[in-house]
């Protein structure tokens, strides 16, 4: 009997010690589940907000409308930096005006902070705003939020705006970014009150830049910015690239020690990606590279020759170019297709920039863009699907100019179709010269900027 005793204490003992046991890791799931999920809601309010932006920016009111649902007590107010309050009828915001939405530029949100309980949230955070002309507004905005079938949704909120504080800016503000192409959904990697330019994508989840004749890698998970070393070359432009297979770097560089009595003497060096003593493969300036031939035996590049800027090649090794262009105007930006058999570039041979291709040995010109936009620097994707170019929104001539109002654009290789995957927004020279496709031609890393 006594021995029954033992063993039946034992085993509510070791009962109740299992049953804590389990108890405390349930909990501790409930717990961690809860946490997850609140991680979770926070990340989709968050891009909902960047996105209820965008789409404002875009002028899309049939998706902008998705993020808004319409309460007794919804909500929109602004008070502006003179202290004046105005209280936008929620209606305006839901199905805005065709003059209230589609306006361009940027928003740049940080500092976000909020409380979620159930199915209610508010959320609190600064932004810079950018307009078209690359002028800054600053405000902190209130955002109240309720779920519906599982969705978050903006109910109510407000603005309020301030003074920029006094400042001595001297350089732009360079925000490097990277638009989905399928979503629309556009990233900020890095915002830095220097001027960068020209982003080239590598596979090993880093961009190439350049800045003032510097080059700099730009690691996207980290966003750590270092120098690469390019040896005695210290006056880089915004024409890089990577080769095919991602060993090699062409770079444009200004080479002062050419004997040339033209004022810019760019030249095109190849160097090993990442990093060592450059070689030079053109001896006539100015040459500009622009693309690599998929095999990386030829580079593609322009060149002004006798007054006339053409698309020429020239073999990695030779050196001896071969001109494909021979129309008066400006032709630019050559960039082979991944299977080498075309050329797309730039031209104004029909007296408006406009978007070309060629075969790879200069025959069977054809133009493929026809709008009233300047359009430059087509760059194919690596699966040979898409173009992607900038536009500008007015007729430049043969001009490409930095702080103008800009906008990325899509062409379908095999329909033609084109369509807008950003805003307008300001920009230009340096926005987007070169290749910077994503490796999984999933998104494209641009430049955008402000000027205070």
């Amino acid at each position: 009997m006594k021995s029954f005793y033992v063993l039946q204490e034992y085993t509510f003992g070791s009962t109740q010690g299992l049953f804590q046991k389990y108890f405390l890791f349930f909990l501790g799931a409930l717990c961690s589940f809860s946490l997850y999920s609140q991680q979770q809601d926070s990340l989709a309010i968050i891009k909902l907000l960047e996105n209820e932006g965008l789409t404002w920016r875009m002028g899309d009111k049939e998706a902008h409308a998705k993020y808004w649902e319409k309460r007794p007590y919804s909500r929109f107010m602004v008070s502006t930096a003179d202290g004046r309050t105005i209280d936008i009828p929620i209606e305006s915001i839901i199905d805005p005006p065709s003059d209230m939405i589609g306006n361009g530029g940027f928003a740049f949100h940080s500092n976000h902070k909020m409380k979620i309980g159930g199915n209610t949230a508010w959320v609190t955070h600064d932004e810079v705003s950018v307009d078209t002309y690359g002028k800054e507004s600053l405000s902190t905005e209130f955002r109240f939020l309720e779920k519906f079938d599982a969705h978050w949704k903006l109910v109510a909120q407000s603005i309020h705006f301030y003074d920029h504080p006094p400042e001595n800016k001297i350089d732009t503000t360079s925000y490097i970014q990277t638009v989905d192409i399928e979503t629309g959904s556009i990233e900020t990697v890095l915002a830095i009150n220097e001027h960068f330019e020209a982003p080239n994508w590598h596979p090993n989840n880093y961009l190439i830049v350049n800045s003032k004749g510097k080059l700099y890698t730009l690691d996207l998970e980290t966003k750590d910015l270092e120098v690469l070393d390019t040896d005695f070359i210290d006056q880089s432009n915004n024409d890089h690239g990577i080769s095919a297979d991602s060993k090699w770097l062409a770079i444009s560089h200004n080479d002062v020690t050419d004997p040339s009595p033209k004022p810019y003497k760019s030249a095109i060096y190849v160097m090993p990606v990442e990093g060592g003593k450059p070689r030079k493969v053109t001896s006539k300036v100015p040459s500009y590279w622009h693309g690599w031939s998929p095999n990386g035996k030829r580079l593609a590049y322009c060149a002004e020759r006798n007054g006339n800027y053409d698309v020429y090649t020239i073999s990695v090794n030779d050196g001896k170019e071969k001109r494909l262009t021979m129309a008066e105007g400006l032709d630019d930006g050559p960039e082979y297709s991944p299977d080498g058999k075309y050329i797309y570039y730039n031209s104004y041979k029909s007296g408006h920039m406009q978007i070309w291709r060629m075969l790879a040995n200069g025959r069977k010109q054809e133009q493929l863009t026809f709008d009233k936009n300047s359009n430059w620097f087509p760059h194919p994707s690596p699966d040979g699907k898409w173009i992607a170019y900038i536009a500008y929104t007015s007729d430049q001539k043969q001009d490409h100019l930095f702080g103008k109002q800009v906008k990325l654009r899509l062409m379908n290789i095999e329909t033609k179709a084109i369509k807008d995957i950003t805003p307008v927004f300001f920009g230009g020279q340096g926005t987007i010269n070169v290749p910077s496709w994503s490796p999984d031609s999933k998104k494209l890393a641009f430049v955008s900027y402000s000027v205070n």
